[in-house]
């Protein structure tokens, strides 16, 4: 089979460099390019140090359309200003990792029109599709731990959400809550009951429950580590635990990372993987949900190569089977 040809924009950065780390060990792709304006003409392992001794590419500021499919791992607003300044070919696929095109009123720039990428609600959409927005991290996280109940029309209640985030969520770019004096030994809440990723939550939960109107309550943490999203999830609901339980484990049936217990977890079984955990329990009338997941690989660049794999019809899991910190 003919490997795919990527192209990366934006490689220097986190998502740029999770970027890298998957797909130099893709067995169905070929990097064709890095872009990086900063780091052109430098090896990518000198940004990137650990991928000393898997690859000898350099970064370039040239633009290459001689590729299948072309990453944009940019910031917000970046996205469309790249997409504005060049034309891309339709025979390119574009998967955008900034949240430029996740709303369904941003979905279309020109003639180009994006799909949202949550493959656990819209795969069949995503294989049919040319170009992908793929989602936030926060929004995977508190979307796939609600999504189940929104099937089936169960979301009548308020809903209250506590997440904490790694450092990494914050970007590479250096502010005063990244630096590690301060974040280190520390724990902030910021964005409360603000967060921009409720609108792109709202969008998908109305999507399987068109007369959803409840609050969402989300109260985002700073978290003193690096990398994963744990967030605990609960809301009144007359199920039973066993009947949510099952409730979680048909809908998740054919997601092959998204996977459903109700013994307790912890971050470290997640991070580094491309799986998302979600532990369903009940307390008198609260269903309790913990959702959790990598922000870099499930909730940021991980997805994005699953909705590649997705768009090519390659196997969902290509490239993606990557192993957990157990300890």
């Amino acid at each position: 089979m003919k490997k795919i040809k990527a192209g990366i924009i934006g490689g220097a950065g986190y998502t740029g460099g999770e970027m890298l780390r998957i797909l130099v060990n893709h067995p169905d792709v070929e990097i064709a390019f890095v872009h990086s304006n900063s780091n052109a003409g430098n090896f990518i392992h000198d940004i990137h140090t650990d991928l000393l001794g898997d690859t000898d590419l350099k970064f370039t500021d040239e633009l290459s359309t001689a590729i299948d499919v072309l990453f944009l791992c940019v910031g917000h607003g970046d996205a469309k200003k790249f997409l504005d300044a060049n034309a891309i070919p339709d025979s390119v696929k574009i998967i955008d990792l900034s949240q430029d095109f996740r709303l369904a009123k941003n979905a279309k720039i020109g003639l180009k029109t994006f799909v949202y990428g949550l493959p656990e609600l819209n795969s069949e959409a995503i294989k049919s599709a040319q170009n992908i927005a793929n989602p936030g991290c926060f929004a995977t996280c508190l979307q796939l731990g609600l999504l189940p109940l929104a099937s089936k029309g169960l979301l009548n209640n308020e809903v209250h959400v506590s997440a904490t985030t790694g450092s990494t969520g914050a970007g590479q770019s250096l502010a005063a809550t990244s630096h590690f004096t301060w974040r280190n030994d520390n724990l902030s809440v910021y964005k409360v009951f603000g967060h921009q990723h409720l609108n792109e939550i709202g969008e998908s939960l109305k999507q399987l429950q068109p007369a959803f109107n409840q609050a969402i309550n989300f109260i985002p943490y700073r978290g003193d580590f690096t990398r994963g999203i744990f967030a605990s999830i609960y809301t009144d609901c007359d199920l039973s635990e066993e009947d949510a339980l099952k409730l979680y484990q048909d809908f998740y049936a054919d997601a092959p990372f998204t996977h459903i217990t109700s013994r307790n977890i912890d971050l470290k079984q997640i991070v580094n993987t491309n799986k998302v955990f979600i532990q369903v329990k009940k307390y008198d009338n609260k269903l309790f949900i913990i959702s959790m997941l990598d922000n870099l690989l499930k909730g940021a660049s991980g997805q994005a190569v699953q909705n590649m794999n997705l768009l090519f019809g390659l196997d969902e899991r290509a490239g993606l089977c990557l192993k957990a910190n157990a300890f």
